[in-house]
């Protein structure tokens, strides 16, 4: 029997300002081998700002946690874009925002 996939993923970041470990609790949808969240807030979100500043993260889904590279999604990857709103909109009926990507890297 399959499990249903978690609602959501736990995503550790480092503080730009004070380089203390913040973790935060987010919907995200899979695409290709990677993960991705919507910012509401864009880049007014202060873990937006985080992976900007270090794009090294931490992500948990369940049991499983692993290191990941995140990065903002630029505009011109329009198509990329629409593809996770659209994703994130079929898991939970909503996807506006900015779109944030997360490549698992080798532990």
């Amino acid at each position: 029997m399959a499990t249903a996939e978690p609602a959501y993923l736990y995503l550790a970041t480092t503080g730009r300002r004070t380089a203390a470990r913040r973790e935060i609790e987010i919907w995200f949808t899979r695409h290709a081998g990677r993960y991705y969240l919507v910012a509401e807030h864009g880049e007014r979100a202060q873990w937006v700002q985080n992976v900007r500043a270090e794009s090294r993260v931490e992500v948990r889904i369940g049991a499983d946690r692993f290191p990941a590279r995140g990065r903002v999604v630029p505009a011109d990857e329009a198509d990329l874009v629409r593809n996770v709103q659209r994703l994130s909109r079929a898991k939970y009926g909503w996807g506006d925002g900015l779109v944030v990507e997360l490549s698992p890297l080798p532990a």
